[in-house]
Formats: C-alpha cells, structure tokens, sequence
C-alpha cells in the first residue's frame, strides 16, 4: 500500500489548515477519511480530499434528499438517505434533522417518505432542514388503521377510518412524482 492510502476515520489534516472535500468529514478538529482511498491535499484551495475509484453517494450541502424516516425522537427525526437530488443511492448513510423549532407535534412518523436539505456535515453526523415549503413528508399512510390519507391544511385524514393526524407536509405532497425517480 502507498503511504498516502487511508482507511474510514484516518486523520487527514488539521481544520485551521484545510476544509473538508469529497469523501472526507470534519469532526470539529480535524479532517477525517470517511471511506478507503488516497489521500488528495490541494495546497491551493486549501481542500483535503479522499480519492476513490468508486464515488460515495454523500450529500453535500444543499442537496435536496427523498429518505424514509428511520427513528423519531423528541427533538429530531434520523432519516435513511434514499435519492440524492433526484439520484437513487446504495450507501444507507442517515442524516438527522431538528424539529424543534417546529410547532407541530408529529412532523413526521417512522417509516413516512420525507424530503430534506442538508445543512451542513458536523462531528461526522449530516444535519439537515425540514423547514421550507416543499420539504416534508411525501408520502405516509394512516398510524391507526395504514389507509390511505388526503391532506387537509396542515394534517392529514385517513379516507377508511377518518383519523386525522398532524404532518409537516410538503407542497408535493400527493404528488407521486418521486416514485418515479426509481425508473
């Protein structure tokens, strides 16, 4: 192996000195290998990078990602990334994203089809926004019963047991646009 070959958490350079490239993470100290490659240090954009033969399918900041929300908790959902910018993704790489300055109480559920931003990448998590119009949940079905749900305002109400249920929806909510996504 070359000495500039590196594994996932290898530590490539120090923040004050370089920023953060492709397949690599900032962990708040210093710039960290996030997958097996070589090491790339660009001495004039001041930007370590891990070169690989094969391209992880990390989002970057501003990607607009379509996950499945994979865990709920009080102040934040963790969804498991499934397109990036339209793009299907293999990588199972999860982001988290706050709700706490949202002022509904069930932004999203387990298993609810969710479009985000990301944010920024920080102590190796991906943080990412639900906050703007056409973010939010895509897709979900009933809790109580798994109907099938319509949109009403800002919930949403099951058409077989008529359960309504609070949402942060997107404005393409409804919209099976993104399914076809996969074709």
């Amino acid at each position: 192996m070359s000495e500039n070959a590196t594994f996932p958490g290898d530590k490539i350079a120090s923040i004050e000195e370089y920023e953060a490239g492709n397949n690599t993470f900032d962990d708040g100290d210093m710039v960290r290998a996030a997958t097996i490659g070589e090491k790339d240090i660009d001495k004039t954009t001041r930007i370590a990078s891990i070169k690989h033969p094969k391209l992880l399918s990390i989002p970057q900041v501003g990607d607009i990602i379509i996950g499945t929300v994979a865990a709920v908790m009080s102040s934040m959902i963790a969804v498991s990334i499934d397109y990036i910018n339209g793009r299907p993704t293999t990588s199972k790489v999860e982001c988290v994203c706050s709700t706490r300055n949202l002022r509904i109480r069930n932004v999203a559920l387990v298993n609810d089809i969710v479009a985000l931003k990301i944010l920024n990448h920080l102590n190796g998590t991906i943080h990412a926004t639900i906050s703007e119009p056409n973010l939010g949940v895509l897709f979900t079905k009933c809790r109580k019963c798994g109907g099938k749900v319509v949109p009403m305002r800002d919930a949403i109400k099951c058409t077989e047991c008529a359960w309504i249920d609070e949402r942060k929806l997107s404005s393409n909510f409804g919209n099976s646009d993104f399914i076809k996504l996969r074709e």
